[in-house]
């Protein structure tokens, strides 16, 4: 699947979009010109990822504060478990989900 997702403008640098994809909430990071996915939902007690403060290839969850590797979906405490990735692709003026 190669699905489009919404304009390169739609997501700035350093920040997190939540896109629904078929009823699944996926979280799509800028960093710096590379895009990551991962589910919208922190492990620990369910906050909005795509709502926490980006470092690098970090975000940080909103409510708790674990530490989410947007490039493989690990997560360091309070989170018990990783998060699942999703591949995303750009062509230069559109991204897209790519499964």
């Amino acid at each position: 699947m190669h699905k489009p997702i919404g304009p390169v403008a739609n997501f700035p640098v350093n920040k997190g979009v939540c896109i629904d994809v078929e009823g699944r909430k996926i979280a799509v990071f800028n960093v710096t010109g590379q895009y990551y996915g991962v589910d919208d939902t922190c492990p620990h007690r369910g906050a909005s990822l795509s709502q926490g403060s980006v470092q690098g290839t970090k975000v940080h969850c909103p409510w708790h504060g674990a530490e989410v590797d947007v490039r493989t979906g690990q997560c360091g405490p309070p989170a018990q478990r990783p998060v699942d990735t999703h591949d995303i692709s750009c062509d230069g003026q559109q991204l897209f989900l790519d499964s």
